[in-house]
């Protein structure tokens, strides 16, 4: 793998959370809904299934929390997500700006 493919890969796929943190900071987002709405404002389209797995560790550690609307999961962002999220940001800007 070439090196811009490898900082792609693990800016998009592995690193889903932040993808998937600021949807939910947009609107609250049922569980299938992420990875289209993923390949619309990102351009990249995270596999079936692991979309669904962030979720579950993002819920479990607190970032998220989901509750049932029309028999259906909708996830929605926590403020320890917003500041997960906002720390996440920070660290890509001031990386930016050091990359000369």
């Amino acid at each position: 793998m070439l090196p811009f493919e490898h900082l792609q890969k693990s800016n998009t796929k592995e690193n889903l959370w932040i993808y998937i943190l600021c949807l939910l900071k947009i609107r609250e987002i049922y569980g299938w809904e992420i990875p289209g709405l993923i390949e619309k404002n990102f351009s990249f389209l995270p596999g079936k299934i692991t979309p669904y797995r962030v979720l579950y560790r993002l819920e479990k550690d607190g970032f998220v929390k989901s509750k049932l609307k029309q028999r259906r999961r909708v996830y929605q962002i926590t403020k320890k997500g917003e500041k997960e999220l906002n720390q996440a940001k920070s660290f890509f800007q001031k990386l930016s700006n050091k990359i000369k």
